[in-house]
């Protein structure tokens, strides 16, 4: 398909057949699967999936796309769908608690609301493999003292893997950066949604000040005297002065639980 890449959708085409392998081999595809395709484009990537599977579901927000993919997989189990995956509805089309996977080639601007969608929103896919920006996996991946935000919301969710890097070299047009491919398995069964609202109201209190120390933050946004965090910290293993950025996933979720 002659498709010029469109800048304002963030379009790069990715043309490596040895990264596209990559991908299929980190979606672990078989003949039940349900794949839900974000951006098919060309279609490049939805011809090595549809053959392994059940069934493919591929959205795509191009219209310049839509009737030439319709032709390239008529009469097979791909479905195309002229939507913005940001507004999809998983439900409208059959997709439910583990029972389908992501496989997607995002652009990267999306990137960390999608995750958010994805994680929060949908019904929980059995498997998501995103092909990324390799800085924002590196980001994904973060262990203490380096967490973030996007790091323990992904961790929460889920067990991140970096499975494959993409030079830029491997897209049309070549963007400015390198690539990453990310699997991320939902942990199960799906978490608590009370807690989670919880989790993240208090890690979003901490980094909104990450400068600062802990207990001094948290003192402040939740109204109780920072000798008390303090006190909770050592409790968990973490010293008074320490940063939100230090402290594990396992340690916000203790010091969650202490807040109660």
């Amino acid at each position: 398909m002659k498709l010029i890449p469109k800048k304002s959708l963030g379009q790069n085409f990715l043309h490596d057949p040895q990264i596209l392998a990559k991908i299929i081999t980190s979606a672990n595809l078989d003949e039940h699967d349900t794949v839900l395709e974000v951006g098919p484009g060309t279609g490049t990537l939805t011809k090595l999936i549809y053959p392994k599977v059940k069934e493919v579901i591929a959205v795509e927000k191009d219209s310049r796309a839509i009737e030439e993919l319709k032709n390239m997989f008529q009469n097979s189990s791909v479905k195309i769908v002229e939507d913005d995956i940001m507004r999809f509805n998983p439900l409208d089309h059959g997709l439910l608690v583990n029972n389908y996977k992501i496989v997607a080639n995002i652009p990267y601007y999306i990137t960390s609301n999608f995750l958010k969608i994805i994680l929060e929103d949908w019904p929980q896919p059995k498997l998501i493999v995103l092909t990324i920006q390799e800085e924002v996996a590196q980001r994904i991946m973060a262990k203490p003292p380096k967490m973030n935000i996007l790091a323990l919301a992904v961790q929460f969710y889920s067990n991140p893997r970096i499975t494959g890097h993409i030079s830029a070299g491997s897209f049309f047009p070549k963007p400015n950066v390198d690539s990453a491919i990310i699997t991320l398995q939902p942990k199960t069964p799906p978490l608590d949604l009370d807690n989670a609202k919880k989790y993240f109201s208090l890690i979003k209190s901490a980094f909104a000040e990450k400068r600062k120390q802990l207990a001094k933050v948290l003192g402040q946004k939740l109204n109780i005297p920072k000798e008390r965090i303090g006190e909770m910290l050592i409790c968990i293993g973490i010293r008074q002065d320490a940063r939100p950025e230090i402290l594990s996933q396992d340690q916000w979720l203790a010091l969650l639980k202490s807040l109660r």
